[in-house]
């Protein structure tokens, strides 16, 4: 691919995804003494932007995208569907070629691949799709209770419809048993659904293992990759796997659109949850927006190239970011298995610290306490909860998220002020003070007044 140079006039308007501002040099260290300052950048104007630590919720837009997107935001506007003239035909063209892309990364057949508005639309598609075309023989789902919102939502609905769903526990490193899998099929069961990397601790679920499994029980596979594609190798026939969801945002392609696959061969059938003209093979009805879909291609055919590169610069990022902290900090617990992971999703529990005071202490650092679709809730997080970990330091957990355009400085910039805040936080504890004089907090009976 040739190398993007943004042109003078765009670079004036577009933000660098990995913007430091010049009155905070590199490590941003004078930040809190220089005061707020306004970067121009439109939406927080007069206030100085966080550093980016949230890569699992959003990335950036990678400006090699951006390229490829911006003919078909401005002169290349027909509609792909359109055959009978030349605009229609060159978006039909750019449409196509950004499926190839995406078929390339996975190792699937472009006709494969089937353009959705993201990864919630997709998971809706491969579990209802499923289960309710192949009803009439099979009312059987598995599942795990660390999956997406919108997974366990559409089983859930699934259950209001007659079907029975199977929701497998994990170990307490994040982990499925896989013979527990084995034991929860049932003779109806149609199809399986394990995220493959999951997006607040950041496990790898054992997918090659599941994929045999269902294979020899002639049980369809469904994956959310939205966390793992372009980040680690995903080959769907390697991997037997049968349906797959994927998002553009999360890997530095735009918002707004996603991709399913869906196996040709063995054929797996869905029954599509929106009618009309007929786009895409019939399962997913409506125009596809060719920016968007020429987005995630980009995006795609970028992640191939750069994975490797990405991959060894993230873990060293990453495991400079816990060695520090854990040198400097008692008392901090890594959530997830240690080496079946993804490096770049880091979630760290601070016992006798509050999660929410240690992300409003952190304020100029864009952290989370978990989903992005869930944070919306006062609740300790249901991945914690079902992992075993006690509610206090599921309350107490930070997801650290370290991608593409993080840099060494903003890492020891984010270790400097989690030590010193979450030091004073605990200063501030009368548990941390109990404990530190030989106390066993869980030897106590509190009683509630």
């Amino acid at each position: 691919m040739q190398l993007w140079r943004c042109p003078p006039a765009l670079r004036a308007v577009l933000p660098s995804p990995r913007r430091l501002s010049a009155a905070a040099p590199r490590t941003r260290a004078e930040a809190g003494a220089a005061g707020p300052r306004g970067d121009g950048d439109g939406a927080g104007a007069g206030a100085l932007r966080p550093l980016y630590l949230d890569v699992q919720a959003t990335t950036p837009l990678d400006p090699r995208v951006l390229d490829r997107m911006l003919p078909y935001l401005t002169g290349c506007y027909g509609n792909p569907h359109s055959r009978t003239h030349a605009y229609g035909w060159e978006s039909e063209a750019a449409t196509e070629r950004a499926r190839r892309q995406v078929a390339d990364l996975i190792g699937a057949d472009p006709r494969e691949i089937i353009f959705t508005s993201g990864a919630t639309e997709s998971n809706n598609m491969a579990i209802k799709g499923v289960a309710r075309f192949y009803k009439s023989r099979k009312k059987h789902i598995i599942t795990t209770q660390t999956e997406h919102k919108c997974v366990l939502d559409s089983c859930r609905s699934l259950e209001a419809e007659g079907f029975q769903i199977t929701y497998l526990p994990v170990q307490k490193n994040g982990l499925i048993d896989l013979k527990e899998l084995e034991a929860a099929f049932q003779p109806d069961t149609s199809l399986v659904s394990v995220m493959a990397v999951n997006n607040e601790i950041g496990v790898k679920q054992p997918i090659r293992d599941i994929g045999e499994i269902c294979r020899a029980r002639k049980v369809f596979f469904h994956t959310d990759a939205a966390q793992a594609i372009g980040k680690i190798p995903v080959d769907v026939n390697d991997l037997k796997i049968d349906l797959m969801s994927i998002s553009g945002h999360k890997i530095y392609g735009p918002k707004g659109v996603g991709a399913i696959y869906v196996r040709r061969r063995p054929r797996v059938r869905l029954e599509p949850l929106q009618s009309g003209g007929g786009q895409e093979r019939g399962l997913r009805s409506g125009t596809v927006p060719t920016p968007l879909a020429v987005g995630l291609g980009a995006a795609c055919e970028v992640a191939q190239e750069e994975m490797e590169y990405d991959h060894k610069r993230i873990s060293q990022l990453a495991e400079r970011l816990v060695t520090k902290i854990m040198s400097e900090v008692p008392d901090v617990v890594m959530n997830g298995d240690r080496e079946h992971r993804y490096p770049g999703c880091i979630n760290l529990s601070f016992a006798y610290v509050e999660g929410e005071s240690l992300l409003m202490a952190l304020k100029d650092v864009a952290l989370s306490s978990g989903s992005a679709c869930t944070s919306a809730s006062l609740e300790p997080s249901y991945v914690l909860r079902a992992i075993g970990a006690d509610e206090d330091l599921a309350h107490s957990s930070i997801r650290f998220g370290i991608g593409r355009f993080t840099t060494e400085e903003e890492i020891d910039y984010t270790v400097q002020k989690c030590i010193q805040h979450v030091k004073r936080l605990r200063e501030m504890s009368p548990l941390w003070e109990m404990v530190q004089d030989g106390i066993d907090l869980k030897s106590i009976k509190w009683s509630q007044h």
